[in-house]
């Protein structure tokens, strides 16, 4: 039994007639302890009011994550009595249903050993309130974890693709693979053409196993969960704003518990002090100049037709 609990005896023996002597000799409490008062509930009282504001904020944040925005805020403290203030002040994540998920550990293909190795992309749909159709193209790169981009539009087939990609392979250099499912937009001749000029390896998916393209999957259940359930887009030009700002939200507030709770930035900023001067190329790609990628060319037939079958097969 607790002394708090032990007090609370001696209180209602003292309530039943009991002397206060006899009533601290029966519950083995020390009659100095009977005035003290705790400084906890003092002490806790601004934390749980910062915590109560920041799960308000991010109402899908739970107290692992809510401790580090705590800790920025000058509120350090172990899990163990986030946990503790968490219960206390009634709050708690609402659950979503449990997903089946594989037993088995399936090694994932080409997986990244460095940042701006692999990139992941994929697609999400939402709609607005006017009814438009939202389809959101994400790019992910699987080693740090960083939302590269997220194009908002109505339609968006292999072209804009193309087009975003060359965005980010002038900003950052070409990645080693490019890593997605057998979409139509994916597969397309023309995708497939640009990613051979460029000298990038595809890692494509096999048919029905998302998993093996877990990072992105990751990724748009944090965007989902995080950003499109949560807002209300009035029209496409309010979405492409909304959804902008919560990618460098997520790249630059947001702690990641597979990064050791840093942000993607903090964690990119981490490999370049670590990383030696005299690191080139594509390793080099956050902690140096990025590699330029190589000029566009028509590609050969012969490739075009290998990267073709690599996709049928």
């Amino acid at each position: 039994m607790s002394v708090p609990a032990r007090r609370r005896r001696v209180a209602y023996g003292r309530e039943r007639g009991l002397s206060a002597r006899r009533a601290c000799t029966l519950f083995s409490v020390a009659r100095s302890a009977l005035a003290y008062e705790s400084r906890k509930a003092a002490k806790d009282t601004p934390v749980i009011g910062r915590m109560t504001t920041l799960a308000a904020q991010y109402p899908r944040y739970g107290y692992r994550r809510i401790r580090i925005f705590l800790g920025r805020d000058g509120h350090a403290m172990s899990p163990g009595r986030a946990y503790r203030l968490w219960r206390r002040a009634g709050l708690q994540v609402p659950r979503k249903r449990p997903r089946k998920r594989i037993t088995a550990v399936r090694p994932r293909p080409q997986a990244p050993s460095g940042p701006n190795q692999v990139w992941a992309y994929d697609f999400v749909f939402d709609r607005c309130a006017n009814g438009q159709q939202l389809k959101c193209l994400t790019v992910t790169d699987e080693f740090t974890k960083e939302g590269l981009a997220i194009d908002v539009d109505g339609r968006i087939r292999s072209p804009r693709v193309i087009e975003v990609l060359s965005r980010l392979v002038s900003e950052r250099g070409a990645p080693r693979f490019l890593r997605s499912d057998n979409g139509p937009e994916f597969v397309s001749r023309a995708l497939l053409s640009w990613i051979v000029a460029q000298g990038i390896g595809t890692a494509l998916i096999e048919p029905g196993k998302p998993w093996q393209n877990g990072v992105t999957e990751s990724f748009n259940g944090k965007f989902r969960d995080e950003c499109l359930s949560l807002e209300w887009f009035r029209s496409r030009a309010e979405a492409k704003v909304i959804i902008e700002s919560w990618r460098r939200h997520y790249n630059a507030v947001r702690p990641h518990s597979s990064l050791g709770y840093l942000t993607p930035n903090e964690f990119v900023a981490q490999l370049t002090n670590a990383a030696p001067v005299e690191a080139t190329g594509r390793g080099a790609a956050v902690c140096g100049p990025p590699r330029p990628g190589p000029l566009h060319q028509p590609p050969r037939k012969g490739q075009i037709r290998e990267a073709m079958s690599a996709v049928s097969s």
